[in-house]
């Protein structure tokens, strides 16, 4: 099979791929369903279509594209939150795309545009390795976030990695055959032999030419030194080269890795070598095209459109067949960026109990399987259970998510959807237990909490965060905001401990009364205390953390087996 064979069907191949792939996705945002409304396939797509005309023909398809292009294109979201991961994003998405549209596509594209253009002449050559250098600085970019930042270590999965690594492949494999081409013998060959008409006599000046000023290595010795020759060959050169050959030095990444190969070249400057290349350039591009489908890359067209529906959609007045809809389409708008883990309120949690499903993004990866109707195994759906009941619905991650992604709303619809189930909140039994397990104490008995002594403080240590009780002077500041306080006549008798209360028993060292008492299991976390303290005491926060300490202390001891599925 020859080169231009092997081209065109793989590229057919891996558009076909890339086409079917692309419409099953489309079709599962139809069909899948996070809240396991009724509606049918078709009456979701009916009510598509008329919220789609209804939209392009109205004032709102101004928000529609303002969203596009500010937060779709130009990614102003990202940009806000994290400049850094803006320059890793854009200097992905440009440089690729502006690789696709240039050097891809450059017989549609580029030699359309300019009618002497040549791969091989600048600025083009300039401008390929200018946007090669752009994704290899945003995939650093991302390695070194993931390698110093804790929670994007934890969350890295296979997709991910195979992701990087076909874009690493097609990015390497493409700088490395442009380096082999500049001091490729037999690609000389082929250009003279093609391209120029010349006779023997005229072709060695052409060569000292060229291999003192293109840096090609001839397996035999050529006069680089004789200044006559080599002049002799600049003119062969400008008669029979110069209009489509610019000298090599402006592709700085491969000139720059041609010149560390160089004392090799006769080696690896053969036709084998360099068609070795190029079918493994050719193979990691149509690759890449066809599992962007499946990969994390489909964002390109998800998160946009993601976007662009939150804009003009609303809970409220939006056809619930769409909102479903929409649902089943941020399943797949996610970036795998991290920010909502980072950002997470309880992420802490995961150093007392180490459940992945506690970050929003492993959480949505197990939610995306389970919307999809794929069995998920028991220990599974107990971590997705776990997970969701520890989240404290701050909104922090929906607040943060660079594609817009309605967060809070899902893990809603995934309580409500694991309740129907018949797995109910995994804190209910954990409550009941420690609250036991405290009254079964005589009085006298009860633990106070030093280092290296029985209960929590043997396997549990509050995190930074909730050490700021030590700053609280019982205001009651906290106490007096509290919703879950007012709802009660007699709230110290329902109670227990009240949220003033608790923070001033943490001074005393009295974590198993406090994560015993009903005002922790209670909280709402509507962050009211929170943000109204005077002292900045995280005791939303504190009560979380305590709830997620009994839970754990429950399992670590004997009673786990209640939370499984």
């Amino acid at each position: 099979m020859n080169t231009d064979t092997f081209f065109s069907a793989g590229l057919y191949i891996s558009l076909a791929v890339f086409g079917v792939g692309l419409l099953y996705k489309v079709f599962t945002w139809f069909r899948n369903d996070v809240a396991g409304t009724s509606q049918t396939t078709g009456q979701r797509v009916g009510a598509f279509i008329k919220g789609f005309f209804a939209t392009i023909f109205s004032p709102r398809i101004g928000g529609l594209l303002k969203s596009f292009i500010l937060d779709g294109l130009l990614q102003l979201r990202v940009l806000r939150d994290s400049p850094t991961r803006w320059v890793m994003h854009m200097c992905i998405y440009a440089g690729f795309m502006l690789l696709l549209l240039m050097h891809a596509m450059d017989s549609i594209i580029t030699s359309k545009i300019f009618s002497d253009y040549a791969s091989t002449l600048n600025p083009f050559m300039f401008l390929r390795n200018l946007f090669g250098a752009l994704v290899i600085i945003g995939v650093i970019i991302a390695l070194v976030r993931r390698s110093k930042m804790k929670v994007l270590r934890r969350i890295s999965v296979g997709m991910d990695r195979y992701a990087i690594i076909i874009l690493a492949v097609i990015m390497l494999s493409g700088v490395g055959l442009e380096a082999v081409k500049i001091l490729s013998e037999s690609r000389f060959n082929y250009m003279v032999e093609n391209y120029a008409a010349l006779d023997d006599e005229e072709v060695l000046p052409l060569k000292a030419y060229w291999a003192k000023e293109f840096d090609v290595v001839f397996s035999e010795p050529v006069p680089v030194d004789d200044e006559m020759m080599v002049e002799q060959g600049k003119g062969e050169h400008d008669i029979s080269c110069a209009y489509c050959h610019s000298k090599p030095t402006s592709a700085f990444m491969s000139y720059a890795v041609a010149q560390a190969i160089k004392p090799a070249a006769p080696g690896i400057s053969s036709q084998s070598v360099e068609r070795g290349l190029w079918y493994l350039h050719i193979l990691a591009c149509f690759l890449g095209l066809a599992y962007l489908p499946f990969s994390k890359f489909i964002h390109i067209f998800t998160g946009p459109l993601s976007l662009m529906a939150n804009e003009v959609m609303d809970p409220k007045t939006s056809d619930p067949a769409n909102w479903a809809t929409k649902q089943a389409l941020e399943l797949d708008a996610c970036m795998h960026c991290g920010t909502c883990s980072s950002r997470c309120s309880v992420g802490i949690s995961f150093e007392d109990i180490p459940n992945m499903a506690i970050y929003p993004s492993e959480k949505l990866a197990l939610l995306r399987k389970f919307t999809k109707g794929k069995d998920l195994s028991p220990s599974e759906l107990s971590l997705l259970r776990e997970g969701n009941s520890i989240c404290t619905r701050c909104m922090r991650c929906t607040d943060v998510c660079p594609v817009g992604i309605n967060l809070q709303d899902l893990w809603l619809k995934l309580k409500e959807k694991l309740d129907r189930k018949g797995y109910p909140e995994a804190f209910s039994f954990a409550r009941n237990a420690v609250e036991a397990e405290q009254r079964a104490k005589p009085a006298e008995e009860e633990i106070r909490f030093v280092p290296g002594g029985d209960g929590f403080e043997k396997n549990f240590n509050l995190s930074t965060q909730a050490h700021t009780f030590s700053q609280c002077f019982t205001c009651q500041t906290c106490t007096n905001v509290c919703p879950v306080v007012a709802s009660y006549e007699n709230p110290q008798e329902e109670l227990g401990l009240l949220p003033h209360q608790i923070m001033h028993s943490l001074r005393f060292g009295l974590r198993e009364k406090t994560a015993s008492c009903g005002m922790t299991w209670q909280c709402v976390t509507c962050y009211m205390c929170q943000e109204h303290c005077p002292q900045g005491v995280k005791v939303t926060d504190i009560l979380y953390e305590l709830r997620n300490m009994g839970y754990s202390h429950v399992t670590k001891n004997g009673t786990g087996a209640q939370a499984s599925v």
